[in-house]
């Protein structure tokens, strides 16, 4: 499918893949704002998310890079730096490895490299918060109001404990284009990322970030932004 996108901006492409149960316009805020004057913001919804209908999700990752591909030949994008956190990290992951041709680099954040020992624990608890999500009538609206499918079934996803695709997570080595990991100090499973990648490939650059946790690109949005700025301007610079 070709999803939904919105567009700011003029210059190299960046596509911005958001957190799951949001959408393009309301994640990355203060990155599109930050980075509209220099470069073209590509602002897609992932399948069944925002605008982009589809409820489908049995294959989310395989199909949502796929998506990707198509919609940015539909925009006559034929590469872009791509820049994702957590449910978005992971659909740029599996685009990255799967269109190397398209990514001019990959910037993740949010992602964990290998499964935690008490995975199962951390699992349940995820399924508790989502059973409270749909006891919240405010939230229900919210969410409603956000996406024109049955985002419900974006739920469904990760209620079985294997969703989570760590056979993608724990290996970067396919992905020949420069890479960033932006990681919160506060998530220590996702901080052994910024120790284990770099020694798999010269291409993995990484930045810890003090007082941040898993959504590292709102918790701290300036310092993730400069970052990210000083990571892209020396991509473009050694063109």
């Amino acid at each position: 499918m070709i999803l939904h996108t919105e567009q700011v901006g003029s210059g190299e492409p960046i596509v911005f893949l958001h957190t799951g149960l949001q959408a393009g316009t309301t994640d990355f805020e203060y990155q599109r704002e930050y980075f509209k004057s220099s470069f073209q913001i590509i602002l897609p919804d992932l399948r069944g998310h925002g605008k982009s209908i589809n409820n489908n999700l049995s294959n989310f990752f395989e199909d949502s890079a796929v998506d990707l591909s198509h919609t940015l030949d539909a925009e006559g994008v034929e590469s872009a730096h791509i820049v994702g956190a957590s449910l978005g990290a992971l659909v740029g992951l599996f685009f990255a490895k799967r269109f190397p041709e398209k990514v001019k680099s990959l910037t993740l954040s949010g992602i964990t490299p290998e499964k935690p020992e008490d995975w199962l624990e951390m699992h349940k608890q995820e399924v508790r918060f989502q059973t409270e999500l749909l006891e919240n009538n405010e939230a229900i609206a919210y969410f409603d109001q956000l996406h024109l499918s049955d985002w419900k079934h974006l739920l469904d996803v990760v209620r079985n404990s294997e969703w989570y695709p760590f056979g993608e997570t724990k290996d970067l080595t396919d992905i020949k284009s420069p890479i960033l990991l932006i990681v919160g100090e506060g998530n220590p499973n996702e901080t052994k990322g910024a120790i284990t990648y770099p020694l798999m490939q010269d291409n993995v650059h990484v930045s810890i970030i003090p007082f941040a946790s898993h959504l590292v690109h709102s918790e701290q949005p300036k310092l993730y932004s400069e970052i990210l700025n000083l990571f892209l301007r020396q991509i473009m610079e050694s063109d």
